[in-house]
């Protein structure tokens, strides 16, 4: 008998992605909410108020991998100097919001 999860998430993980530069006054909150949206990945990102701009996305290894790549250089008006990660436990969480 075959697997009935071959076709759910293979590596499921989440990440905590902290970009600083210019990424606040530039869409990149809803640029953000778009592109995991359409890669199907969960989370939220909201904006901190020493300028940076957090994010949390979860879902497949590599769509998240593919995420942070995004992320290193965001919406065509950002201009990121510096994008950190810590890995998180990956949690059930549906939706993609921006706080």
């Amino acid at each position: 008998m075959s697997d009935t999860n071959d076709n759910a998430t293979n590596n499921p993980r989440r990440m905590r992605i902290l970009i600083s530069g210019r990424v606040q006054g530039v869409f990149f909150r809803d640029s953000t909410r778009e592109k995991a949206q359409a890669l199907g990945l969960s989370g939220w990102v909201r904006n901190l108020p020493d300028g940076r701009v957090e994010a949390v996305v979860g879902g497949d290894e590599d769509r998240v991998a593919e995420m942070l790549s995004w992320c290193e250089e965001g919406p065509p008006d950002a201009r990121v100097q510096n994008v950190s990660t810590e890995n998180e436990e990956p949690e059930n969480l549906s939706g993609f919001e921006v706080r």
